[in-house]
């Protein structure tokens, strides 16, 4: 594995988990009666890792719980990102969203072979 890739499925991973703390904190920022702000901010999450997790296109990562195919699973992606992003612009964080926007388009650049490959169904 040569030094990009290895750099590249770390910042993959990093870009996961700041998704998925980008969720909670919109969650938490926004949302006002207490019990949906701990259901958005904590269950949402939750949720998608469950989500991105199970539905998984085989020999990417490991096998999956469920099978799907490449398209569903950039969609899959491609929502959750979406929504990470969103979301922290709406609490109010645009510079953490385009960050956040940046280094996603940036890590989908790097890893272009998969992405073209999951978005043409060769995966």
């Amino acid at each position: 594995m040569s030094a990009l890739v290895a750099a590249n499925l770390a910042l993959r991973f990093a870009l996961e988990i700041a998704g998925l703390l980008a969720i909670g904190y919109w969650g938490f920022a926004t949302i006002e009666p207490p019990v949906l702000k701990w259901l958005v901010g904590i269950g949402l999450p939750v949720l998608l890792a469950v989500i991105w997790a199970v539905f998984r296109i085989p020999n990417d990562g490991g096998a999956p719980v469920v099978a799907v195919t490449g398209q569903v699973r950039l969609a899959i992606e491609a929502g959750f990102f979406a929504l990470a992003i969103g979301g922290l612009f709406h609490a109010g964080r645009p510079a953490w969203a385009s960050v956040l926007l940046v280094l996603v388009i940036g890590h989908y650049a790097i890893d272009y072979p998969r992405t073209l490959d999951l978005l043409l169904g060769r995966r």
